[in-house]
């Protein structure tokens, strides 16, 4: 549901759509829906948005906004998204609230992983 004045959709860039698409495919089962070469639409991830062609990343290194996504078995994805491609640009630590990684895509956006799940 779309709620007036709330934040509703993001966009981020991408090198590569393909490999980027790919990535998030496979790690985290979102979907995408293609606009012309230079734009791809993504689904089933939570928040809409969209990555458009472009030769930027968005990192914190930067002062980009940091993405972060929710898992209720932090090690698990951490283990999942190196296997998709990712590299970790910070492995598990903990902050007030729960724990989190950072990782970079294959095109080099950075995102966060947190639960408040403590480890097994």
């Amino acid at each position: 549901m779309r709620e007036c004045e709330k934040i509703n959709y993001i966009e981020l860039p991408s090198r590569d759509l393909g490999k980027t698409k790919a990535f998030f495919t496979e790690a985290f089962n979102w979907t995408f829906t293609d606009y012309g070469p230079e734009y791809t639409a993504f689904s089933n991830a939570g928040l809409d948005g969209g990555f458009f062609k472009a030769e930027l990343q968005s990192t914190t290194e930067n002062g980009s906004a940091l993405v972060m996504l929710y898992s209720r078995d932090l090690e698990g994805t951490l283990e999942k998204v190196t296997r998709c491609g990712a590299e970790i640009a910070k492995p598990i630590f903990p902050f007030p609230g729960g724990r989190r990684f950072h990782f970079r895509e294959p095109c080099g956006n950075e995102f966060a992983v947190w639960s408040d799940v403590e480890s097994a």
